[in-house]
């Protein structure tokens, strides 16, 4: 029983840092980093959050501005207190990434 309370901890803990960072809109294209299909993989160890992400090129004017946003976001969660970003090129991003709803945002069919 405690193992699955502590599995729905993680995966509301897990849903709520998405919501989080659903807030973060990438100031060039208007999406969200989400839907943009930039988030690979989050985890936490301690109250430290580890994003692993990628940005929609490699020389991305905004990256800083990407991560500090993201950092924001997450360390605005009760349990989180600092943040990594773990920026990766593979896979690399591309179209297929999007959600239906940034696709949909952004006219790309």
């Amino acid at each position: 029983m405690a193992e699955n309370t502590a599995t729905q901890s993680a995966t509301e803990l897990q849903d709520r840092m998405l919501d989080a960072l659903s807030t973060v809109i990438d100031p060039e294209l208007g999406c969200d980093v989400v839907n943009l299909g930039l988030i690979y993989g989050l985890s936490m160890v301690d109250s430290v959050v580890t994003v692993t992400m990628t940005l929609t090129t490699m020389g991305c004017p905004i990256s800083d501005v990407l991560e500090q946003m993201i950092d924001d976001a997450l360390t605005d969660l009760p349990e989180v207190t600092a943040v990594n970003i773990n920026l990766v090129w593979e896979p690399a991003w591309g179209i297929d990434k999007m959600s239906r709803y940034a696709r949909i945002a952004l006219g790309v069919h």
